[in-house]
């Protein structure tokens, strides 16, 4: 369940490296913990995000949790499924498709030696292991 080719953080959002660009979701755990995901909150493209920065909002039934940005760069394009005003509004892909359909915002990255702080498929999967 936890792809070997992402990269995580330990708030589990998932990071998806292709060059300059990284595309983040949260990992199949945190939508598992959360339950049935109703509202998603997503920045608009173009804004800037510090790493650590709040980006959105994830509402589930269960409770309301915030998202952090794993990287510093500019949003550059967004999961429009996850967008209530979008003629297909489907927030609940993030529970089935986290890791492919349920992306959230793909940033143009900064700095890339922020991915260097990242954790490994391996590293995630001791740090869940631990938490629980």
């Amino acid at each position: 369940m936890i792809p070997e080719d992402l990269k995580y953080t330990e708030d589990h959002e998932w990071v998806r490296i292709d060059g300059k660009k990284a595309t983040v979701g949260i990992t199949h755990h945190a939508q598992d913990q959360l339950g049935d995901i109703v509202f998603v909150e997503v920045p608009e493209v173009g804004r800037e995000l510090e790493r650590g920065d709040t980006f959105g909002v994830v509402e589930s039934v269960k409770t309301v949790s915030d998202l952090f940005s794993p990287v510093t760069g500019t949003v550059i394009e967004r999961n429009e499924a996850l967008d209530e005003s979008s003629d297909n509004f489907e927030p609940e892909t993030i529970n089935s498709s986290p890791y492919k359909d349920g992306w959230m915002i793909v940033v143009e990255v900064a700095d890339e030696s922020a991915f260097d702080d990242l954790m490994d498929h391996s590293a995630y999967a001791a740090f869940v292991e631990n938490e629980g």
